[in-house]
């Protein structure tokens, strides 16, 4: 993180971030800049809803990367975290990406150092190797397979049984994978702190005040979570649940950014954030990365065109096919 505390330090220097804009109608200056500018502005559905209202395309990781892949737009204004900007520049070399705050990263992205999984990998020369997207470029070069939670099981499933696997950086969701797939992948300790913030004291209490509502998961929420959900899926999988389903209850455990949309296509049922262990502004689960992207940065970032988003060109090479592999995949 010291590269990026580096680049913000200089960055406030130079006053493009932290600065006063009073009076600025930041939602019209923001559509207005993307159209002088051919921008296109991508957001993952745990922006705040003010970011997904005015993107150009909301998705979760596996639809935004298709987004990236195949937008005509000239420049790429990633509303998520750094993790998602760099994937987008890596499919997108010759394109200008922009993240609004270089400091948003992931816990999860971090609980993986590029060094360490180096070292782990050599220990297991006979594994390859499968790494869901939320990992640093590093890691991505290291990779034979990149997988979203929306299409790990296809592409886990289209790996020969009898080829030894090691899965990163998410044990929760590898845990979930091997009991899917009937495999005994290896997985790297690592975790995502939003989706472990869960509290099981807390969500048997408020089954008591709604026992007929319905608990959906997402797979990177720990084992016990995922043995009393009714359902677990990806961002768009409880997206697309909630959508089809009957039942008018739903208790959801997953950052709490994904009840806007979810929301928005259900107005007649109600929706109730998983209660996270520890009291917080909305007693759910919220990432403080995704939450650090605001109008005035989206705004900021579009008019100085920064912080843009580099990635050096051999490792981008290396990192673009187990990327590659799963959009191939995913099609």
């Amino acid at each position: 993180m010291k590269t990026l505390e580096n680049a913000k330090k200089s960055l406030e220097t130079k006053g493009y971030l932290d600065i006063e804009t009073p009076g600025i109608e930041y939602i019209k200056e923001i559509k207005k800049l993307k159209k002088e500018k051919n921008a296109i502005l991508l957001a993952h559905y745990y922006q705040i809803d003010e970011i997904q209202e005015i993107a150009d395309f909301v998705g979760d990781s596996l639809a935004l990367a298709q987004e990236a892949a195949k937008t005509n737009a000239a420049m790429i204004v990633f509303a998520g975290v750094h993790f998602m900007a760099e994937t987008a520049k890596i499919l997108n070399p010759t394109k200008k990406v922009l993240l609004p705050d270089l400091l948003a990263g992931c816990s999860l992205a971090d609980s993986c150092p590029a060094d360490k999984f180096s070292d782990f990998k050599k220990q297991h020369p006979n594994h390859i190797v499968v790494t869901y997207i939320n990992c640093s470029a590093e890691i991505k070069a290291l990779s034979d397979y990149v997988c979203t939670s929306s299409n790990a099981k296809k592409i886990i499933d289209s790996i020969p049984k009898e080829q030894p696997i090691i899965f990163a950086p998410d044990k929760n969701l590898g845990d979930y994978l091997n009991k899917e797939t009937g495999r005994e992948m290896l997985l790297w300790d690592g975790a995502c702190m939003v989706h472990e913030a869960f509290s099981m004291e807390k969500l048997i209490d408020l089954y008591k005040e709604h026992p007929d509502a319905v608990l959906i998961a997402h797979p990177e929420s720990e084992a016990h979570m995922l043995k009393v959900a009714k359902y677990i899926g990806s961002t768009s999988g409880l997206l697309n649940y909630v959508k089809n389903s009957e039942h008018k209850k739903f208790i959801v455990a997953t950052e709490a950014g994904i009840l806007f949309q979810m929301m928005q296509d259900n107005p007649d049922k109600h929706i109730i954030p998983a209660p996270a262990k520890e009291d917080n502004t909305c007693a759910c689960s919220e990432c403080a990365y995704m939450k650090m992207n605001t109008l005035k940065k989206l705004y900021l970032c579009l008019k100085h065109e920064l912080p843009s988003i580099e990635v050096d060109a051999e490792l981008a090479k290396k990192a673009i096919v187990p990327i590659e592999r799963m959009l191939e995949l995913s099609k």
